[in-house]
């Protein structure tokens, strides 16, 4: 990201202002006050084109300082069911993710029920009761139909060794409304099953800032306590609430649910930032910052081409020495067909090796677009035809 400050200069109210270019684009602020020894500006749509605004927008200051997974890394992955993405992109790619249920036999919880995990009550529940065998009152963990899941020693014990097993865990952060036993404090999995449901005693809550940073210490304390060589990176689903047990809107609820867990990581991170043992993976602010249409019909599911995006980058950051199965300009340049910032039926043109439809569509596109789309789309263009030298994409560069 190129920052050029262009000159001191005076607005019309006579105010001095800072001009300055961002990758070109010109932006302007005030000159009042002391900006310190980081300065990051807000980028405006322009600069948000290329394959490249994900890494100098919204990754920076995030990134690992060298790349640490590796095909033998041993990965453990659970939480939200954003982490089910996670799973199946690096087990696909042939990482060893050791809580990928199509391969694993293990009974352990977090194998079997992990993207359901949604709280870090009870994320922290899992690490306390496998490492160190602790023990809940009352009947907490329940499955998605509402079966109960009770504290058999053999699953701890499976879900120890799993733990003992892991060189990473990405541990991936959902909601902060919770449901729990009033009498002993306990946090269930998910809400009460109704047949279980005691007034009484069972209540609803939305948890605190202060609550979830103390979870959030005391995961990362008990993993650095028995596998002090392990590394954590923490991600927060942008997948929203699908109901709120609040009497307000659920999207005004869902607003402060992530924002709760948001602070909360942040400020632990901050205060342990030194250790380089907990990371950030922003996926909530790529598919939240970057995107503008990126929900399925029921928005709650990310369209795929935005999670394939998400994950490349992803790969691309973490991941050691990894061929990617498509650049990020692919990624980049399918995501924002998929979302609407490019046209969409550009692509159905190519598979349709309809030459001329395809030139139409690029031509109507330049004509309200600035040159970062069209350099996306030769880019695009250019990668298709080195795989295909006889195919359409080689005839659709030559001609614009």
């Amino acid at each position: 990201m190129q920052k050029k400050l262009v000159r001191l200069d005076m607005d019309g109210q006579g105010e001095k202002q800072i001009k300055f270019e961002i990758d070109g684009h010109k932006q302007a602020g005030s000159h009042t006050w002391f900006r310190g020894e980081n300065s990051n500006f807000n980028p405006k749509l322009a600069n948000l084109r290329g394959a490249d605004s994900a890494l100098k927008f919204v990754v920076k200051g995030w990134e690992p300082q060298d790349a640490f997974i590796k095909k033998e890394t041993k990965v453990v992955a659970f939480g939200s069911c954003f982490a089910s993405n996670i799973t199946r992109w690096l087990a696909k790619r042939n990482y060893s993710v050791l809580t990928d249920r199509e391969e694993s036999k293990s009974s352990s919880y977090v194998v079997r029920f992990g993207e359901g995990m949604v709280n870090t009550f009870v994320i922290r529940q899992q690490f306390e009761w496998a490492f160190e065998g602790k023990r809940f009152e009352e009947a907490l963990w329940h499955g998605y139909d509402a079966q109960e899941f009770g504290y058999s020693e053999d699953v701890r014990q499976e879900t120890a060794n799993l733990f003992n097993s892991a060189d990473l865990f990405i541990i991936t952060l959902g909601l902060s409304e919770i449901w729990y036993d009033e009498v002993t404090g306990g946090v269930f999995w998910r809400a009460v099953p109704l047949s279980k449901y005691d007034a009484s005693r069972h209540k609803f809550r939305v948890s605190s800032v202060e609550e979830n940073k103390n979870n959030i210490r005391a995961i990362i304390d008990i993993i650095k306590k028995y596998k002090p060589n392990a590394k954590v990176i923490f991600t927060l689903s942008p997948i929203p609430l699908v109901a709120t047990f609040r009497p307000n809107s659920c999207m005004t609820a869902n607003s402060v649910s992530k924002s709760i867990l948001r602070a909360a990581l942040d400020e632990v991170l901050r205060e342990r930032s030194e250790e380089e043992f907990a990371y950030y993976w922003p996926s909530y602010e790529i598919v939240l910052d970057l995107f503008e249409n990126v929900w399925l019909e029921d928005r709650r599911h990310v369209k795929k081409e935005v999670l394939d995006f998400v994950m490349t980058l992803f790969e691309s950051v973490w991941c050691k020495n990894s061929t990617l199965q498509m650049s990020l300009n692919r990624a980049w340049f399918l995501a924002l067909s998929a979302t609407g910032a490019l046209p969409n039926n550009l692509l159905q043109a190519l598979k349709q090796n309809d030459f001329d439809k395809a030139v139409r569509i690029i031509e109507r596109h330049k004509k309200k677009s600035d040159d970062a789309d069209l350099e996306l789309i030769k880019g695009v263009m250019a990668e298709m035809a080195e795989e295909a030298p006889n195919g359409i994409a080689n005839k659709v560069l030559a001609a614009i």
